[in-house]
């Protein structure tokens, strides 16, 4: 009995209690403030980046949120020394880096590498910490070291050990490879569609010339003709070698882009927009190889090679129909959206290019009439880690025929990376102007002509700038080319394409969407041109 009497005061203690927690606790949430920091843009400072320092910030702010902390960032670029302070959310990433030390009382400084500059940042939760900043040590503490390269020793001399096997057993296993490749048999490549025998052609995309061993061994390249010319480099057709078999020459026909040494610079740059693996694209040409030619001081790149040539060649030769224009228009349009997008067809993060130097003569035409974009000596990567002033830096850059207006002006706006792919939607949108002006489906087709093809053939900067800027001044749209309702929306494209404000301009993804819209216009119009030819008819007339 009296066990049952404990009991039931303790159930009704707890009954009476528990109400009295609850409302505790709600109140010791409501009493929860938020924090004060210092709070300033960035401004010059003292401090050396060692020991510690206080910043020289005078204001002191109520954050705006709950959950945000204190933070300070440090930078130092040439002999420039700057502070920032604020207030910040840790749950966010900031500059692309996550808060890991908010819950701290004091603001420790960690550097962070690949932020184009020397960078320190620290976080933490107290009031006004980020006044007092403290900057770690670079070096590990001196009874910490031992222990840790006595942990780490055994796992270098077997990492080593694992990498010198696989070194000469890769060494073994290419020369064996090689030998055979010259006493034997040609491989059986599986996309045998690649591969021509004797003096056939070919647009090939092959992927067979990074099989062979591009670091121990050149290629076996045999060059043929010259194709084309630039600023930077020349152009030749080639003979990739594959080996023989009953006594035919196999080979495969590749393009070679030549730069001299002087260039190296240009080629460097396209080699490694071209090495980035998430380039690959089927509006993108096919990249095989770079290699550097000591001997002849030379600097290669060698890709697949396209026989129709590029855009600006094929429009002055060729008359096209509405789904030809469709064919290259969109695809185009596709290939730019591809550099400029954060992710890949499957999903997966990819840092964003832009051309910077897009032009019909910088495209090349497909044998199944679709676009793929080529000479990346101009281009950038948009990588999170590039600094304002590493952005400036790039320069005004481009074919002043095709310069958008603020970038012959020099005023991109360096804090929004979207600026500089509003710069290839501009000169994209000239290039659709250009396949437009060839079409039969707008009626009367003149000879080809560039865009601003009244200003002479090489304009400078200064010719431009009168036609684009002081005139206003784009390339001419006739009424009759919008009867094609086709032709309409492409020309609707166009003109949103080259606004003069950036920011009204469409994207390189909504330009593809539109002319996917577009696929059965001709179809529905009842416009199509009677005798418009397929792509095969059309091919077979460039062969003859």
């Amino acid at each position: 009995m009296e066990l049952l009497r404990f009991s039931a005061f303790w159930y009704g203690a707890i009954l009476f209690v528990s109400p009295l927690l609850n409302q505790t606790e709600a109140n010791l949430n409501i009493m929860k403030q938020r924090k004060l920091c210092k709070f300033c843009d960035v401004r010059a400072s003292n401090c050396s980046g060692t020991g510690s320092c206080i910043v020289e910030c005078d204001i002191t702010a109520i954050c705006a949120h709950l959950d945000e902390v204190c933070v300070s960032i440090w930078r130092k670029k040439d002999d420039n020394v700057t502070i920032d302070t604020m207030c910040y959310n840790p749950a966010q990433k900031l500059h692309g880096l996550v808060l890991d030390d908010y819950n701290n009382t004091k603001c420790e400084m960690k550097e962070r590498k690949g932020m184009g500059s020397q960078f320190y940042i620290c976080s933490c939760s107290e009031d006004e910490c980020n006044e007092h900043v403290f900057f770690t040590s670079s070096s590990l503490n001196s009874q910490v070291m031992p222990v840790i390269l006595v942990s780490l020793v055994p796992l270098l001399v077997l990492a080593v050990l694992v990498i010198t096997s696989f070194y000469f057993y890769r060494v073994y296993h290419q020369r064996h490879v090689g030998s055979k490749r010259r006493m034997g048999p040609p491989l059986d490549f599986s996309d045998a569609h690649a591969i021509i025998m004797d003096d056939g052609g070919s647009d090939s995309s092959s992927t067979h010339a990074n099989n062979l061993n591009h670091n121990t061994e050149l290629l076996p390249i045999e060059l043929d003709a010259q194709v084309g010319k630039g600023r930077f480099a020349e152009v030749y057709k080639a003979k990739l070698k594959q080996g023989s078999s009953a006594g035919e020459q196999a080979f495969e026909t590749v393009a070679v882009k030549i730069f001299p040494d002087e260039e190296y610079a240009s080629w460097k740059n396209e080699k490694d927009i071209f090495s980035d693996a998430d380039l690959r694209h089927e509006n993108v040409l096919h990249f095989l190889t770079a290699e550097e030619r000591k001997v002849q001081k030379q600097y290669w790149l060698i890709t697949a090679y396209q026989p129709r040539g590029n855009l600006q060649e094929y429009l002055t030769r060729h008359v096209i129909s509405w789904q030809e224009l469709w064919l290259l228009g969109g695809s185009l349009a596709r290939g730019v959206a591809h550099l400029h997008s954060d992710h890949t067809p499957c999903g997966r993060y990819k840092v964003p290019i832009v051309h910077r130097d897009i032009k019909s003569s910088n495209i090349l035409v497909k044998s199944d009439l679709t676009c793929c974009l080529c000479d990346f000596g101009l281009g950038l990567r948009l990588d999170n880690s590039l600094s304002v002033d590493e952005l400036a830096n790039s320069g005004q850059v481009g074919t002043a025929r095709y310069m958008a207006p603020e970038v012959l002006e020099s005023r991109i706006n360096l804090e929004n990376i979207e600026s500089f792919k509003q710069t290839d939607v501009y000169s994209m949108a000239l290039v659709l102007w250009e396949i437009t002006s060839r079409c039969s489906a707008i009626g009367e087709v003149k000879e080809y002509e560039p865009p601003f093809g009244k200003v002479r053939e090489h304009p400078c900067v200064e010719s431009m700038k009168d036609s684009v800027l002081r005139d206003r001044g784009r390339p001419e749209i006739p009424n009759s080319w919008t009867i094609h309702p086709g032709i309409q929306m492409v020309c609707a494209t166009i003109d949103e394409c080259w606004d003069h404000d950036p920011e009204a301009r469409l994207t390189a993804q909504c330009v593809a969407e539109r002319f996917d819209d577009m696929e059965h216009l001709d179809k529905l119009s009842g416009c199509s041109d009677s005798e418009e030819k397929s792509p095969e008819e059309i091919s077979a007339v460039d062969e003859k």
